[in-house]
């Protein structure tokens, strides 16, 4: 049974004075004033199931605010179950009675991760209206960057990467054996012996016989993870396949076996023929399938995503977009003051970049679109009295662009943006949404104490 409010609420502990709880308190309120998005949660927890019938399950309020908690804190899961149990200011703010018991670790993980990105994208959309209603945002300036969130993996190289292969084929090769009758060499302890030996290898005639040999291993223990599959399909009728032990196991296999045929053939075109993988091509985590390598300003790689962000006068995040590989900024100003006219019903009357953003055709665009002042902070032949009118009015928005810096370093110190823990990309754009709003109730209930 799943519930979007209580129908009676428990005794629940009271808040009290300390800074940290007022602010808990007036985000709570704002929740309060908003109980459409409790109700948008509910709808993610239950899916199409009746929410009548079971046992009693976390709320869809709970669920937000446990999550909110989560990410203000930068808590595992652990962690946040820990503080639930052990904080009444946190049980107030997430409505958990004095004689209710505490959710688990787990408990709360399965329920945190069912909430859609959309559905965290439409609270987003709510608190920034919200925003509106108290004259705290008006929509109408607006200042645009990116940054990067990285994936939870561990730099990649290819002897890294290879040695992952065969360490999960192997893991799930010995699994199988309960199922089906195919023996295999376990090579996990060879191909280590190999990684390292390229590790520290000085020179680059050392590497080549080490990752030879490497690559020889891997596609031995292909092959075995190729008769195992065999064996399954020779073994058992396509419908005794889709017991849930046997489809999760033989999907696992089909998976990691087809990663590791890309990775050996990434390797081979690397090393041995000496080729330049393109990137769009590179796979750099068998985990976490769906990084980019992100190269920011020619200095430091990343592997992760790149977001698009704006922010109004208010330090509000009014909008966020992950972006799939690692597009020019150039490419995406446009498409930012559109996505602003769809959630808010007109253009922006200022809106500034930084130079990055800059182009003709993008200022022209934006134009179009009927907003206002258009700047960027280095204008690429584009005239001061052209973007903002005049010197003055350049320079303001300038400065207020430069503001963006501050609330992209509060998302990574203070709600995770730095990395995210959870896996997939779904996953990934579930968590940067998430972050966004507790940036955002923590603004609002700053405004509100302020």
């Amino acid at each position: 049974m799943r519930r979007t409010l209580p129908d009676q609420l428990d005794r629940v502990p009271a808040f009290h004075t300390h800074v940290r709880s007022r602010e808990l308190e007036a985000m709570s309120q704002v929740l309060d004033a908003h109980p459409e998005a409790a109700r948008w949660v509910l709808g993610d927890l239950v899916g199409r199931r009746s929410s009548s019938k079971g046992r009693e399950g976390m709320s869809g309020e709970q669920v937000l605010r446990a999550m909110v908690v989560k990410q203000l804190g930068s808590f595992s899961y652990d962690e946040l179950a820990f503080h639930l149990a052990d904080s009444t200011t946190y049980r107030a703010f997430c409505r958990i009675g004095i004689t209710q018991k505490i959710p688990t670790s787990k408990t709360l993980q399965r329920n945190i991760k069912k909430v859609e990105p959309l559905t965290l994208e439409r609270i987003n959309v709510l608190l920034i209206e919200h925003a509106i209603a108290a004259e705290i945002e008006d929509g109408n300036k607006i200042r645009v960057d990116c940054t990067v969130v990285e994936t939870n993996i561990h730099g990649p190289s290819d002897s890294s990467l290879l040695v992952d292969s065969v360490r999960v084929l192997v893991r799930l090769m010995d699994r199988a054996q309960e199922y089906v009758e195919a023996p295999f060499t376990n090579h996990h302890r060879r191909a280590k012996r190999r990684a390292i030996g390229i590790l520290h290898a000085r020179r680059e005639e050392d590497r080549v016989p080490l990752y030879r040999d490497l690559l020889k291993v891997t596609n031995k223990t292909v092959s075995a993870a190729e008769r195992v599959i065999a064996a399954f399909t020779s073994t058992y009728s396509p419908q005794a396949l889709r017991h849930p032990l046997i489809f999760e196991l033989f999907g696992s296999l089909q998976h990691y076996l087809e990663l590791a045929r890309r990775l050996v053939t990434q390797a081979h075109r690397r090393v041995v023929l000496g080729e330049t993988v393109p990137s769009s091509e590179k796979l750099v985590s068998i985990f976490e399938t769906h990084t980019d390598i992100i190269v920011k300003d020619r200095r430091d790689t990343l592997y992760g995503h790149k977001l698009c962000l704006a922010t109004g006068s208010s330090g509000l995040i009014t909008d966020c977009h992950v972006e799939k590989g690692n597009p020019a900024d150039s490419t995406l100003a446009v498409g930012m003051v559109e996505r602003h006219m769809e959630r808010y019903g007109h253009a922006p009357q200022q809106v500034c970049f930084d130079g990055a953003f800059a182009s003709r055709a993008n200022f022209d665009e934006i134009k179009r679109l009927e907003a206002g002042d258009v700047v960027f902070t280095k204008g690429k032949a584009i005239a001061v009295d052209e973007m903002a009118g005049d010197e003055a009015t350049f320079r303001m928005l300038r400065r207020f662009r430069a503001g963006i810096e501050a609330t992209i370093s509060f998302l990574k110190r203070c709600v995770g943006w730095t990395r995210c823990a959870w896996r997939s990309l779904r996953s990934f754009t579930a968590y940067a949404w998430a972050s966004v709003v507790t940036a955002n109730l923590l603004q609002l209930a700053r405004h509100a104490l302020s």
